[in-house]
C-alpha cells in the first residue's frame, strides 16, 4: 500500500502522483478528491481507508450529486435491447432449422416476442443489483443504479424498482419524461422504489 500513487485536485486542478508518505503534508481536507492508478474515477479523500488512518478522517456517508440525464438513461436502454434482440433471433434463427414452414415460421418468431420483455426485465432487475451495479448498457455509459445514499440495492428492491417501471409507462411514457422536472433526474419508477440512476463525477 506504500508504494501505491495519489492523484489528488487541488483548487480544480490534478496535482501528483504522490506516494503515501507525502500525502501528509499537502492540505488535504476530507472532501478532497483522490485518485489512484486503476480507478475509474475520482473519490473524496474520507472514502479511502488508508488516508483515513493517516490524515485523522472520519468516514462521512454523502449523498450522490451527479445523475445520470435521461438522453444516457434512454441509450443505455436502447443498448440493452439491442443486445437481447440479437439473442432472441439467434434463438429464432435456431429454431427454423427444425421449423421450415414460413407460416409456422411467422407465428413462432410472433409467439415468442414476450421473451424480450421478460428478458430485459430479469436482466435488468438481476444486473442493478450485482456488484456493478448496472446492465451492459448503464455500464459502457458510466452510470449505475443505487438508493438514496449511493449504495447498492438489493436484489428485492431491484425487482421491485423495474416492477415500478409500469407507473412510468402507462400514462404514455410522462413517468420517464417526469426526470426533466427533477432536481434528481429521477423516474417515477425511481421515486416509488426510492432508487437514483447515478453517473461519474467529471474532473
Amino acid at each position: 500500500m506504500g508504494n501505491e500513487l495519489y492523484t489528488i485536485v487541488i483548487n480544480g486542478k490534478p496535482q501528483g502522483p504522490y506516494a503515501l508518505d507525502r500525502l501528509s503534508s499537502l492540505k488535504i481536507q476530507p472532501d478532497t478528491f483522490v485518485r489512484k492508478p486503476g480507478m475509474d474515477d475520482y473519490k473524496e479523500a474520507h472514502e479511502f481507508p488508508e488516508l483515513r488512518a493517516l490524515l485523522g478522517f472520519d468516514f462521512q456517508q454523502t449523498a450522490p450529486q451527479y445523475f445520470a440525464s435521461f438522453d444516457q438513461r434512454l441509450l443505455a436502454t436502447v443498448i440493452d435491447f439491442f443486445f437481447i434482440i440479437l439473442g432472441y433471433i439467434g434463438l429464432m434463427l435456431v429454431a427454423f432449422i427444425v421449423v421450415t414452414e414460413k407460416t409456422e415460421r411467422i407465428t413462432l418468431f410472433v409467439s415468442f416476442s414476450p421473451l424480450v420483455l421478460i428478458t430485459k426485465f430479469l436482466y435488468a432487475s438481476i444486473a442493478e443489483a450485482s456488484i456493478k451495479q448496472g446492465t451492459i448498457g448503464k455500464r459502457l455509459l458510466n452510470v449505475k443504479v443505487t438508493d438514496m445514499m449511493g449504495n447498492r440495492i438489493s436484489l428485492s428492491h431491484s425487482f421491485l424498482r423495474n416492477t415500478a417501471k409500469i407507473l412510468s409507462v402507462i400514462p404514455l411514457f410522462f413517468g420517464y419524461l417526469y426526470s426533466f422536472l427533477n432536481r434528481k433526474q429521477q423516474c417515477w419508477h425511481d421515486i416509488a422504489a426510492n432508487t437514483l440512476v447515478i453517473k461519474d463525477r467529471l474532473i
